[in-house]
């Protein structure tokens, strides 16, 4: 999984699975999920996302892998 934000646009991007996706279903005004040939979600696109979500923090909670902090200004 991949969490990308793009100030520019004040979009968050959350890659679910590394797959092309192939169509698109709005589930939300400005909230859009990709998904592949299959109809499995690749991916969510969140638009205006400092309006939908708390940027300032992420909680990583009993996720079964090891996590790295990142950050940049």
């Amino acid at each position: 999984m991949k969490i990308e934000y793009f100030p520019e646009t004040d979009s968050l991007y959350i890659e679910l699975a590394d797959r092309p996706g192939a169509d698109t279903r709005e589930i939300e005004e400005g909230i859009v999920l990709d998904i592949d040939e299959n109809g499995k979600a690749v991916g969510l696109d969140i638009d205006q996302a400092s309006k939908h979500l708390d940027l300032s923090k992420l909680d990583v909670d009993k996720v079964p892998f090891s996590t790295t902090e990142t950050a940049s200004s």
